[in-house]
């Protein structure tokens, strides 16, 4: 039996194939619950080897620690059933992932696209890969490549397009970022990642402005029923936060970033970057650390993977929990001495930014900045995007400004008007100087 792109699926009946569609139909606009979906499609059709793959995807890409053996588990069942060249790849790369071997998967992915290039889930996986390992130029080479393989209004399209965009901006082709990304929304309003993407381009140009226009008057089109709600809502909160409306930055922080307590990993993330934010700008945040800090507490595995852990450090810094901050060092230390890629990651950037971190909330403001100088210039080795990584350099830039380093601060600042002249972050600064 074959799925809505035409690509044979070992051990289907017409059942599973519904379910599998409706996982594909979710999963390319990151809405709904693909998850559940996969799971109807192995009750009905538990030969379906890609059933099972599609779910060891679902759970590794969302780096949840408790992911992990069920992705392992989902990749054992796949094993142990017949499967096409195309479905062994997947297998291949899935099981790479589920041991920590992000790159060596990424590049299993890759050759995979270069045989099959309209397999949807191995370009989206890949994709999201690549934005895990902070590989700009792969973000947006990946999609290249496939897109002669793609017609305009095939299935899928759109999701094909607007991880072109994402690819296009995180590499600085701004202007051809933002229409790849405004026309995957056109083709599908319900293009989660479209719509993000296109608030990632006007993030990195410093248009609040037109941040704020593309998303508040559509929310209620690109959250409902979105698992890229929360990131979005983030995107929101940073075009107001960039133009100082503080009082409507804690107002979506409550309602929609952090305050709704999700203990999901990728949600925790912009809730803790949103306070960490906010409190570099000296904004009272209230008791909003404490609850942020105790979910993290409750699901996070420290040293698995390093761009969460810099996350779950501002949390129990914010919170003040030094046992925490403590163990989570020791963890990555730990997790130095693993041969998997998060070993990488961590010797790079995830150790000392996160000692950075620990170092500025206890007010030793010229290590922080000694720490962070260092890594700067790297640390997109240790995944995520421009936007998201900009923390570190308000760290950094706060830091020198709290510690005294007037000329570094100076600096900073004047450095950081140049890329965004609209900043109320730094304008201040860098006239006084």
């Amino acid at each position: 039996m074959k799925d809505h792109l035409g690509l044979t699926l070992s051990g289907a009946n017409d059942a599973g194939l519904r379910a599998y569609n409706q996982a594909q139909d979710e999963f390319k606009c990151f809405i709904g619950d693909p998850a559940a979906a996969v799971e109807q499609a192995i009750a009905a059709s538990p030969e379906m080897t890609m059933a099972w793959l599609f779910k060891a995807w679902l759970y590794l890409l969302g780096t949840e620690p408790a992911g992990l053996a069920v992705a392992r588990e989902a990749c054992d069942m796949a094993r142990r059933l017949p499967a096409n060249a195309r479905e062994r790849r997947h297998l291949e790369a899935a099981t790479l992932l589920a041991h920590g071997h992000w790159y060596e998967a990424g590049r299993t992915l890759e050759d995979l696209s270069l045989d099959e290039p309209r397999d949807l889930l191995a370009l989206q996986a890949g994709h999201q890969i690549d934005f895990f390992t902070g590989d700009s130029r792969m973000l947006r080479d990946r999609m290249a490549r496939a897109l002669p393989a793609w017609q305009h209004g095939s299935y899928g399209f759109h999701a094909v397009l607007g991880m072109y965009a994402f690819g296009l901006e995180e590499t600085g082709d701004y202007d051809a970022a933002e229409k790849q990304g405004r026309r995957a929304v056109e083709l599908e309003p319900r293009d989660s990642w479209a719509w993000h993407s296109v608030a990632h381009v006007q993030e990195m140009k410093n248009q609040p402005e037109a941040g704020i226009e593309w998303l508040q008057p559509n929310s209620a089109v690109w959250s409902n029923g979105s698992f890229l709600a929360v990131h979005n809502w983030w995107h929101l909160a940073l075009f107001h936060l960039e133009v100082g409306q503080t009082e409507e930055v804690l107002r979506l922080y409550d309602q929609s970033i952090g305050g709704p307590g999700s203990s999901v990993v990728l949600d925790m993330l912009d809730a803790s970057a949103m306070l960490w934010r906010l409190q570099l700008r000296g904004v009272d945040v209230g008791d909003r650390w404490q609850p942020l800090a105790e979910r993290w507490h409750a699901v996070l595995v420290p040293g698995l993977y390093a761009f969460n852990d810099m996350h779950a450090m501002m949390a129990y810094a914010g919170a003040g929990r030094d046992a925490e901050q403590q163990a989570m060092l020791e963890a990555q230390r730990e997790a130095l001495q693993r041969d998997d890629d998060n070993a990488v990651f961590t010797r790079e950037v995830g150790l000392p930014v996160a000692q950075a971190i620990r170092a500025f909330a206890a007010r030793d403001f010229a290590r922080s900045a000694q720490l962070l100088r260092a890594i700067r210039s790297r640390a997109s080795r240790f995944g995520g995007s421009h936007a998201q990584r900009d923390v570190i350099d308000l760290t950094l830039l706060e830091a020198a400004q709290r510690g005294g380093q007037e000329a570094l601060a100076s600096a900073l600042a004047f450095e950081r008007l140049c890329l965004r002249p609209r900043s109320s972050t730094v304008r201040p600064l860098a006239l006084a100087a």
